[in-house]
């Protein structure tokens, strides 16, 4: 089936977003400019403009125009999420940048959050979604309960997305806090005392502890959500 001619538009303009051509901020061309580029009326540009707004990609701001929104990227809050999966989902490049894998043994920097015994592995990197920072990670993972962890090449395939296919689990435990950006300001790319969102999860594989992760996303820019029905 062909596309209409606002589709094409959508089409076009939305590949430009989703690919970090044109980063959260960035101002689109006008109405005016869309029409004399497509040689189209201002109802055709208005309705593609319209269904990118609907789906999120684009923000109008009164008197100054439209421009490319911060993507909000949804999760369930009872479920692991596999980032990588999420973002790429939406269309969007994704890539993990590692920036410490360390082993530690039990006497090595003790983590409260954290008593597994034996090794552990500490990993330290950021999810890029779209070019742009989406996460910054912090995760212990017992290489008692995940063999193989410490020979794992994390350089640009996320841990989170290796223990969902390589190390089943049973219980799983969510935190989730308002924090600043702080310590993690620079690697999100946000001031220190931006609002961010931290998720810390547990997860056990009987009475075994697997891994502890903490993840800090810019507030803006991630939503958590629970679908719940009534009990009968």
């Amino acid at each position: 089936m062909t596309a209409t001619l606002d589709q094409r538009i959508r089409r076009d303009l939305e590949r430009k977003i989703r690919s970090g051509a044109w980063s959260p901020g960035h101002r689109i061309p006008t109405e005016r400019e869309l029409i004399a580029f497509y040689g189209c009326a201002r109802m055709t540009v208005g309705k593609a403009i319209a269904a990118l707004v609907a789906d999120g990609l684009v923000e109008r701001r009164k008197k100054a125009g439209s421009f490319v929104a911060q993507p909000r990227v949804r999760t369930a809050v009872l479920e692991i999420p596999d980032i990588a999966a999420v973002v790429r989902a939406r269309g969007e490049t994704y890539r993990f940048d590692l920036l410490q894998q360390t082993r530690l043994t039990p006497g090595q920097r003790p983590d409260p959050a954290f008593a597994a015994a034996g090794d552990r592995l500490l990993i330290e990197g950021v999810h890029i979604a779209a070019g742009r920072p989406f996460a910054h990670e912090h995760r212990l993972i017992s290489l008692a309960a995940a063999p193989g962890a410490d020979v794992a090449d994390f350089s640009g395939r996320s841990p989170g997305s290796w223990l969902l296919e390589n190390v089943p689990w049973t219980t799983a435990r969510h935190r989730i806090t308002a924090r600043q950006a702080l310590d993690v300001a620079v690697t999100l790319g946000l001031a220190r005392a931006a609002a961010c969102l931290q998720v810390e999860r547990w997860t056990w594989r009987q009475d075994d502890p697997v891994t502890y992760v903490r993840q800090i996303f810019p507030g803006d820019r991630h939503d958590l959500v629970a679908e719940f029905a009534p009990r009968p």
